[in-house]
């Protein structure tokens, strides 16, 4: 590895005079090298190192590291507006960088969550210097991977976000009463609010969470923050994780991009949560193959990009690897398992009640065979004690949890297979069916998926839906899990669990058909869903399987 100048601060400024500031890691030796540059909002010095090797292990490797404060943010000046100013900032400032001296005029950019987002951004102006990406767990489209998930507001995390990125604004601006403020709401996060869509700590404060709880879905605000990528083939090494919320975007940028690319695509997707990325998530120890290895992946990466080094070989290999949770290894797919598709195979399981499914798990019962005889059960949701959120990818903390408490709830069905007689193996996204008839104008479906192992349910992945039912033609309605990748060993179990909430992960439904912006806790009524379970219309889970484990 090679020895490091000592790091230096540099500043740009923009085409409307706002100064950029950034920490250059440059390499000692002969030049030119290649530059990779993370643009973030969260303080350079931190330069994401919670989740990546500190950018001095990178320029160790021959590159020019450049970490930048975006606009308004750490000491970059400027005022900070969520997305707004990142395509034309990122241009610029990849242009910027590809100057630098002992640069060779080639751009890499690394970073995720909002540094993933600003990867797009800056490739949808589609600056000349810049050559490839490695996004890793971000979202792409502003309303359906950051804001919600099928209708229902994040409420947990976009509340959460909200309350970091204001006590930054209020610490850059010296108000040390508000950030004291906002620093306590962080740490005693205020989801019992009148009114989820207006807590008191976000009250006056400039913030993005005001237009994600009061902008339709039509809105022209939502694809104006969206990268236009419909024009952008750059190489990209996409990297998510099974229990980080914005994997949906993750998965949505790697088929869009790919289905449209003459370059490469890569997608990796660990066992990981959105902070960190590491063998234990949760409760659950998904052995040393899940310890991160994206720095190394990311060097190799922009080694065969950047400098051609590998690269016939990088194209060569299958470009999906995906983390096998139960089996604990990494698989290696030639394209991501869409359902859909004639190679890809399909397990079907059924929902069977004994009538009593909500109080006993023993009472339903997932099999590949369907039950004749047409029932119901019945799930009543109560506002005032709502199903609470335990892991998964959309609660704080994410990750793998023992839910058999949960799962014994009145409020929660549950639907257990038999113990397996062989491996099964599942890739890509379950999707459950079902009609339900409900005694109010909304409401919300969630539905978890866990391996039951030795008496306890661990969580593997989960959906969740937001339901107008005013709207709909007939009852029935699809509702697709977060995407996964997980096997079940004879003697395991796959259970369903289904509830009517998962509160404080997402707001609690009130029930009315009322627009988040106007709910009021108050209004919120008791919720009776009633499902169809048996017979020709009878609830049933579809999970796909990847085709070289269909029959395994």
């Amino acid at each position: 590895m090679l020895s490091i100048q000592a790091k230096q601060t540099l500043s740009m400024r923009t085409r409307d005079g706002v100064r950029l500031d950034a920490d250059v890691y440059t390499p000692e030796g002969q030049g030119p090298f290649p530059v990779l540059l993370m643009r973030q909002p969260y303080g350079r010095a931190i330069a994401s190192t919670i989740v990546y090797a500190h950018p001095l292990w990178y320029a160790r490797q021959g590159y020019i590291v450049v970490i930048q404060d975006v606009r308004g943010r750490g000491t970059s000046e400027g005022q900070f507006d969520l997305f707004a100013h990142e395509v034309s900032d990122g241009e610029e400032t990849v242009r910027w960088a590809s100057q630098l001296p002992g640069s060779d005029g080639q751009v890499g950019m690394y970073g995720f969550s909002y540094q993933g987002m600003t990867q797009l951004q800056a490739a949808q102006a589609q600056p000349p210097a810049l050559k490839t990406l490695a996004p890793a767990m971000t979202g792409y489209h502003l309303y359906e991977d950051w804001a919600t998930e099928n209708g229902a507001f994040c409420f947990q995390l976009g509340l959460m976000w909200a309350i970091q990125l204001a006590a930054e604004t209020a610490r850059r601006e010296e108000d040390n009463a508000a950030f004291s403020q906002l620093l306590q709401a962080s740490r005693d996060l205020p989801v019992l609010a009148p009114r989820p869509a207006a807590p008191a700590a976000l009250a006056g404060v400039d913030s993005f969470f005001h237009d994600w709880v009061s902008r339709s879905p039509s809105d022209p605000y939502w694809q104006q923050l969206t990268p236009q990528l419909d024009r952008v083939d750059l190489p990209v090494l996409h990297i998510g994780g099974w229990f980080d919320p914005y994997l949906r975007g993750d998965l949505r940028c790697y088929r869009e991009m790919a289905s449209q690319a003459q370059t490469l695509h890569h997608f990796w997707v660990g066992p990981w949560r959105h902070i960190p990325w590491g063998q234990k998530v949760g409760a659950v120890d998904f052995g040393p193959a899940a310890m991160s290895l994206v720095d190394h992946v990311q060097i190799r990466w922009f080694d065969a990009i950047l400098k051609g080094k590998g690269k016939e070989k990088l194209m060569a290999e299958s470009p999906i690897k995906l983390f096998e949770m139960g089996a604990n290894q990494w698989r290696h797919l030639s394209a991501w398992p869409e359902a859909s598709l004639p190679n890809i195979q399909v397990a079907t399981y059924f929902l069977q009640s004994a009538g009593t499914t909500n109080i006993r798990t023993d009472s339903g019962r997932l099999s590949v065979a369907q039950q004749t005889q047409p029932t119901t059960d019945a799930l009543v949701h109560d506002p005032w004690n709502p199903a609470p959120a335990l892991g998964g990818h959309s609660a704080i903390p994410a990750g793998s949890f023992d839910r058999t408490e949960i799962d014994q709830r009145g409020d929660v069905l549950t639907y257990t297979s038999d113990p397996m007689t062989q491996t099964l193996r599942v890739a890509g996204v379950a999707e459950l069916v079902c009609a339900i008839a409900a005694s109010t104008p909304s409401y919300d479906l969630c539905a978890v998926l866990s391996r039951v192992t030795e008496g306890k349910a661990y969580n593997l992945t989960q959906g969740y839906r937001r339901v107008d039912a005013t709207k709909m033609t007939e009852n029935v309605i699809s509702l697709p899990l977060h995407p996964t990748c997980f096997s079940l060993a004879p003697g395991e179990r796959l259970r369903l669990s289904l509830c009517a909430a998962c509160f404080p992960a997402y707001p609690v439904n009130p029930g009315t058909g009322a627009a988040l912006r106007e709910s009021r806790q108050v209004d919120a009524q008791i919720i009776t869903l009633t499902i169809v379970i048996g017979g020709t219309a009878g609830a049933l889970l579809r999970l796909p399987q990847p085709p070289d484990a269909a029959h395994d």
